[in-house]
């Protein structure tokens, strides 16, 4: 995974170094850097005075989480202040846990920081009693300790209705995707072409069919790396086919985002079915999507909310899409009664390359390397 992103980490130290300092809440999608970022943080910043917090793998019950961050810090901090009684309840953990947040520190007295990566988890407790309200909770506290906080989320349009009413010192903080140039650099000397022009053509390439997102550039690079054999291989179209077909691991990845947000969602068989809808034809109206489901307009609205919700699908001049286009290839391959052939995989590949690569004039270095075996899968295509 790509970890250094210079300019989202200047922006986060900045935040952090402000006078007051603010709240940076960094979003991105499944695959786009954001836990990387953190622990290059934790690097910058200096593990003494840094902790790196995975809230989504801790976060069980109030007193084991509390357990969990209280006994794996390195800072210190008064045991007694929060220590939980044989009878305490969950409320009175998770106001201890943000006693600890808030009163940690360094050995020499100094405030900390904390990177709360995927901090929305917090959302876990509120089956609990008297945690109803728990992530308003957190993000009210937070802004008046003197340590330093540091949030993440994959789930960009709930962090966003989260942070609406929140105090002026937060601060969001999108992950971009991979510029052309980010991709060209991360590319393997093993395959990629030496000469910056063509180097440049196949990132560009690249970028176009991933998306810029990091997690889907790693993949791609490693499959065309394996395609390659130590070669020159610039026809990133085959290395997607190679990667879409079942138990690949861009197809494992797929199937771990779609798989990871759909049950993060209310409705989940129905939700399903919207997304084989969209998958087929995308920028359809509410109306066009209740027509296909056979059911209300009221309930698909519930449905599309949900899906919104975890960023599924997001909503352009009233028509619904696809937020991530590479999953949306994932869902018209693999959900499906029978799994599709190799021919049919590589036919819709070649046509999702062909919609989503940037269009290129023909060149003598073009016409040149397909004459010696280059095979470009948009260029094929009419």
């Amino acid at each position: 995974m790509i970890s250094e992103r210079p300019s989202v980490e200047r922006r986060v130290l900045s935040a952090l170094e402000a006078t007051p300092a603010r709240v940076p809440v960094v979003l991105g999608p499944c695959g786009s850097g954001r836990t990387s970022l953190l622990l290059h943080l934790r690097h910058t910043v200096g593990a003494n005075r840094c902790q790196y917090v995975d809230v989504e793998q801790i976060a069980t019950t109030p007193e084991g989480f509390l357990q969990a961050l209280s006994l794996h810090s390195p800072f210190s901090y008064s045991k007694q202040s929060i220590s939980l009684g044989v009878n305490g309840s969950a409320r009175e953990a998770f106001e201890l846990t943000l006693a600890f947040l808030e009163s940690a520190q360094t050995d020499s007295g100094d405030p900390v920081v904390f990177l709360l990566d995927e901090a929305l988890e917090f959302k876990t407790f509120e089956s609990f009693p008297g945690l109803r309200t728990v992530l308003s909770d957190l993000i009210q506290a937070l802004p008046n300790s003197r340590n330093r906080f540091v949030l993440s989320t994959r789930f960009v349009s709930r962090a966003h209705r989260l942070l609406r009413d929140a105090s002026a010192e937060y601060e969001v903080i999108h992950m971009p995707p991979l510029s052309v140039v980010e991709v060209a650099d991360s590319l393997s000397d093993e395959y990629a072409p030496q000469d910056s022009l063509d180097r440049a053509e196949l990132a560009r390439s690249v970028q176009a069919l991933t998306g810029g997102r990091p997690s889907y550039v790693k993949l791609l690079d490693d499959a065309m790396r394996e395609l390659g054999g130590g070669r020159v291989c610039d026809d990133p179209v085959a290395a997607l086919a190679s990667q879409m077909r079942r138990g690949a691991p861009l197809w494992e990845r797929c199937r771990f985002y779609y798989e990871l947000r759909v049950h993060r969602a209310r409705g989940y068989g129905s939700l399903k079915a919207i997304l084989q809808v969209l998958a087929e034809e995308e920028l359809l109206t509410l109306t066009e999507i209740a027509q296909r489901l056979r059911r209300t307009p009221g309930s698909t609205r519930d449905y599309l909310s949900w899906l919104e919700d975890v960023d599924l699908i997001s909503i352009r001049q009233k028509r619904y899409a696809f937020t991530d286009p590479l999953l949306r290839l994932w869902v018209r391959l693999h959900c499906r009664v029978e799994p599709m052939d190799q021919e049919q995989l590589g036919q819709e590949v070649q046509q999702f390359a062909h919609a989503v690569l940037p269009s290129v004039e023909p060149s003598k270095t073009t016409a040149s390397s397909h004459d010696t075996g280059r095979n470009w899968g948009f260029v094929e295509i009419d």
